[in-house]
């Protein structure tokens, strides 16, 4: 498999599926980016080549045409990867922004219900004629 394939195998699916926790999720942004700047770094030696085939295409005679559409299909291979592959790392960067943040308010809110039924008040405790609950 090469490198710009890697951006959607198997085996990264599966790990996206199975991501569960923020970890997981940030984890999968730093492969992803990792992997765009691979490809970006590609598509930019591809278009170096094409920029001399193109100056230089007399050394290369019947070939010349070849060589700069060769080149030119696998830059914009690379670039769609790099492409595809940051937007994948966003997916998973938001998605773990999104899990923090529902993890953290939920373990707040528990400790303010908790706080809240501590500190009740006899008023709070009132039946529904004005009365605390216990007395007639």
């Amino acid at each position: 498999m090469s490198r710009y394939e890697a951006v959607d195998n198997p085996s990264l699916r599966q790990a996206s599926k199975n991501a569960r926790t923020p970890g997981d999720h940030l984890a999968l942004t730093e492969h992803y980016e990792n992997l765009a700047r691979e490809m970006q770094t590609n598509a930019r030696e591809q278009q170096n080549l094409l920029d001399h085939y193109q100056e230089k295409s007399y050394f290369y005679g019947r070939q010349a045409q070849d060589k700069q559409s060769h080149t030119w299909a696998l830059m914009v291979k690379y670039e769609q990867a790099a492409k595809t592959s940051l937007n994948k790392a966003a997916f998973h960067r938001q998605t773990a922004a999104r899990l923090q943040h529902r993890d953290a308010p939920a373990a707040g809110r528990r400790l303010t219900h908790a706080g809240a039924r501590s500190a009740a008040t006899p008023a709070m405790m009132s039946g529904s004629h004005g009365q605390v609950v216990g007395e007639r």
